[in-house]
């Protein structure tokens, strides 16, 4: 059962470098998070989602884990952390920290002990073959850089060893099975890990790449399904309100795994992709079909709906499935669609079942950089830069010299700021606001309200109702009408223009509308 206090969440995802700096050394800290939180809140954001904040060597952006349990000098010290959490618990918000349980960086203690050559308990923390010139069956792996004489397995990028879950069907000698004592240490280790930051304050993690973790699994994951079962049994009885939300994107079975949540991810061709990034790869030249660009040539909601309602239907009474804006890893919606389109795509996610997340600047449409890779972003790069507060010296992020800056601010003279847009009672900020607001407001727009679909042809607005409410969205340039009975019902929240009538519902080009009973 998931946590109570989701069921009216809305994260907010907070790329760490570059949310605000407050010592001026052009890179966001813990404080800047903690100087920022009115502001979120008063978003209608009731949690937040930190990517990894811990000490790294920054190949992979933090995503290689030096020390679980320290706070990366550049982000400021465990207690800032510690702070954080407290000033947020007393604005009403969570935080999720993002755990990296399927690698470390090849710089944490326990990779350089598992290096030696003398057998040690940390020999098979990690994934090693037994001889110098043995590679591994469809796994990356690295060798010549140890004393030990054996090759280790990659779990991504060259800087990420894997950790040693064991293998659901060994067939190597080097192969331990996923119930072999070193196997099971590596679970309590990173239980340990999540204990530690739970005892601090954390009110749960955000999982990297959670289905990573046994290595020859089944189609079904079950031997990693396993281990975070036994996870979840231990939050149930020592943290019965921490959340996990999973980087999975398979909620069959993330949920059935124990996680509150799983993403719905943006996986080239899959049903998300086709609502605001139907294009590829953003260097692609083809045409941009998205659901909710205005000049779609082949609108078809369906395209999404197929997969998320086996999914919703699948799982509502297990769990969430959750929708984002964008993340760390995405293309922003800026890169396709214009303020218009943004405020449509987002007041469909924001009044969908589950618990959505918004990546932050997506609120003011911050703007895709085509940028050189750092610190392993390549093409994600142009989505991490820092976030634009206001007019001036970069953009308010920081009062740091130009050149001293994580990332560059986008350059263009109508970047848009919180500060601009502050200004503008119908900007793509005041809109989500509004959103959230009637999110919060009304329960049935909330995360585990009935979803029911009820007009999806091709050519018509999409009307789905949530609970006692009825919602359309008509993308289009064009009036289009839906036929059905909504008479009686009165628009709580609209963008452009909306009748029904007794046998109708019209809606007017680019419009959304939440109708409720009179």
């Amino acid at each position: 059962m998931a946590a109570t206090w989701l069921k009216d969440a809305v994260f907010y995802e907070i790329y760490p470098q570059s949310f605000y700096d407050t010592n001026g050394d052009g890179i966001g800290d813990i404080n800047g998070i903690i100087e920022k939180l009115d502001y979120i809140r008063g978003l209608g954001c009731s949690a937040l989602w930190i990517n990894p904040c811990f000490d790294s060597p920054f190949k992979d952006a933090g995503y290689d884990v030096r020390d679980y349990k320290k706070v990366a000098p550049r982000y400021g010290t465990n207690s800032d952390l510690y702070r954080l959490f407290g000033e947020a618990h007393r604005k009403g918000i969570r935080v999720l920290l993002d755990l990296v349980p399927g690698h470390t960086s090849e710089e944490h203690a326990w990779f350089r002990e598992s290096q030696r050559a003398e057998k040690n308990e940390y020999s098979n923390r990690y994934i090693w073959t037994d001889f110098c010139f043995q590679g591994a069956r469809n796994l990356p792996y690295i060798g010549g850089e140890s004393e030990r004489s054996g090759t280790y397995i990659l779990n991504f990028f060259k800087c990420q060893p894997a950790l040693n879950y064991g293998f659901l069907n060994p067939e190597e000698s080097w192969q331990l099975p996923a119930d072999h004592p070193d196997a099971i240490a590596t679970r309590e280790a990173m239980k340990d890990v999540m204990r530690f930051w739970l005892d601090h304050g954390c009110d749960g993690f955000r999982v990297d790449m959670a289905a990573s973790l046994v290595k020859y699994d089944d189609e079904r994951k079950s031997a990693t399904s396993a281990i975070w079962r036994n996870v979840r049994e231990m939050l149930d009885a020592e943290y019965p309100e921490a959340a996990m939300v999973a980087e999975w994107s398979e909620p069959k079975l993330a949920l059935r795994a124990g996680y509150d949540m799983d993403f719905y991810l943006n996986n080239p061709g899959n049903g998300y992709s086709t609502l605001m990034r139907d294009y590829g790869m953003p260097s692609a030249e083809r045409e941009d079909n998205s659901y909710f660009r205005r000049d779609a040539r082949d609108r078809d909601i369906c395209r999404f709906l197929e997969t998320y309602l086996d999914w919703y239907r699948d799982t509502k009474d297990l769990g969430y499935i959750s929708m984002i804006t964008c993340n760390h890893d995405t293309v922003r919606p800026r890169f396709n669609l214009d303020e218009r389109e943004m405020k449509l795509a987002y007041a469909f996610i924001f009044t969908m079942p589950g618990v959505p997340f918004l990546y932050y600047g997506d609120e003011i449409g911050m703007r895709y950089q085509e940028l050189p890779t750092k610190e392993g972003g390549y093409f994600r790069t142009g989505s991490r830069t820092p976030m634009q507060w206001a007019p001036g010296k970069n953009l308010g992020f920081s009062t740091g010299c130009a050149d001293s800056l994580y990332l560059p601010v986008d350059p263009a003279p109508d970047a848009p700021t919180v500060a601009e847009q502050e200004q503008r009672p119908d900007s793509l900020l005041n809109t989500v606001r509004a959103l959230l607001a009637l999110r919060h407001r009304e329960e049935d727009l909330q995360a585990d309200a009935a979803f029911e679909p009820v007009c999806t042809e091709k050519g018509q607005p999409f009307v789905y109702r949530r609970g006692k409410l009825l919602i359309g969205v008509n993308p289009s340039g064009e009036t289009l009408t839906c036929a059905m009975r909504a008479e009686g019902m009165k628009p709580v929240y609209a963008l452009g223009s909306v009748k029904n009538g007794a046998d109708s519902l019209t809606m007017g080009p680019q419009s959304f509308a939440v109708l409720k009973a009179e």
